[in-house]
């Protein structure tokens, strides 16, 4: 069997190798000096499994892509001293952390001298404004992680004082980032009708009902919905809480807490055009990928009045527990909110 020569295809083919070899050299010679010469996050609050996973993630030797160029420095391990359990979690926290190579650090003032972005990790959203407050004088792109804050008040005067010192602001839960989610959000199956999500939905006695675990679904629910939630009523027993909101153009939304039984994430969306369920979880690495890109450019991907709507549906539906399952308007929860700014 013979072949024939063909130079024009040789010199072809090794051209095209060459440049290959060239992109992946420079690829790797991009990200080796990104990862010598990294952006630097700070971490408050370490009472929660969050700060030790996104250290994982951003700290290890071969990171994902998207999430080169940035590494978890230090940390001031801060802990909520009314709840019980996240003192007992924190030093096994704070050791994780350290082994990661996070260094723990005394004061806000020694951790924004060490940052270049702030990530605010309390599971706890009572303290998130204290917290955040340095980080956003100094003009920081901050992280704060699910929930915003524990009322609607703090979490507008949160983003009021981000405008006011040109500070970047982020908000949301891992549970946003489903890929089906995502994709119903993005017109999968045309426009969303209405949607029923769950979560897990433990109380905490410190916390407004859904801004201690719901939120997790609440967001969810909000992911696939957008923005313009009319109405709230809920239905609560010792088990479940089930939270009705009536959107603009009469589509509803659902949210199951669940507290007794088998419990996990998910949903279902009904659009124009299909059905599709919302889950599973893949866990916290879509979250990050959107975190690194707003420490890279500054912009949120979830805006300030999606975030805001998740807080005023959350506080309606304490106050509809409150009048025993009545409807409760969002406008009147902005209302109420806007009264009680500082």
């Amino acid at each position: 069997m013979t072949h024939r020569y063909d130079r024009r295809q040789f010199l072809q083919s090794i051209t095209a190798a060459g440049i290959a070899t060239g992109l992946t050299a420079s690829s790797s010679l991009r990200a080796m000096a990104l990862n010598a010469n990294p952006v630097r996050i700070g971490i408050i609050g370490c009472d929660t499994s969050h700060a030790v996973a996104f250290a994982k993630s951003f700290n290890k030797d071969v990171v994902t892509p998207g999430l080169e160029g940035f590494r978890i420095v230090a940390a001031l391990p801060e802990a909520s001293p009314d709840i019980e359990n996240n003192q007992k979690r924190l030093p096994g926290f704070v050791e994780e952390l350290k082994k990661l190579g996070v260094e723990m650090v005394s004061s806000m003032e020694e951790l924004l001298r060490q940052s270049d972005v702030v990530m605010v990790e309390s599971n706890d959203g009572r303290p998130h404004l204290r917290q955040a407050l340095p980080a956003i004088q100094a003009g920081k792109k901050v992280f704060i992680d699910k929930p915003l804050s524990a009322t609607l008040a703090e979490g507008i005067e949160i983003f009021n004082l981000a405008e006011k010192h040109n500070a970047a602001i982020f908000s949301a839960s891992s549970l946003r980032y489903m890929d089906n989610a995502q994709a119903v959000a993005g017109g999968s199956i045309g426009k969303v009708m209405g949607a029923d999500a769950y979560s897990p939905c433990a109380l905490e006695k410190t916390h407004p009902d859904l801004y201690w675990y719901g939120i997790h679904g609440v967001e969810t629910l909000f992911t696939v919905m957008g923005t313009g939630c009319q109405s709230v009523s809920r239905i609560s027993t010792p088990d479940a809480d089930v939270v009705t909101g009536v959107w603009e153009g009469g589509r509803i939304g659902t949210f199951r807490g669940i507290r007794g039984g088998k419990q996990d994430y998910g949903g279902t969306a009904f659009g124009e055009k299909g059905i599709a369920a919302l889950g599973p979880y893949k866990g916290y690495e879509p979250l990050l990928l959107r975190i690194a890109d707003f420490f890279r450019t500054g912009i949120s991907p979830v805006p300030r009045e999606a975030t805001l709507e998740i807080l005023a549906f959350m506080d309606a539906a304490d106050e509809s527990k409150r009048r025993k399952g009545a409807s409760v308007t969002i406008e009147a929860m902005f209302k109420k909110a806007n009264k009680h700014k500082r």
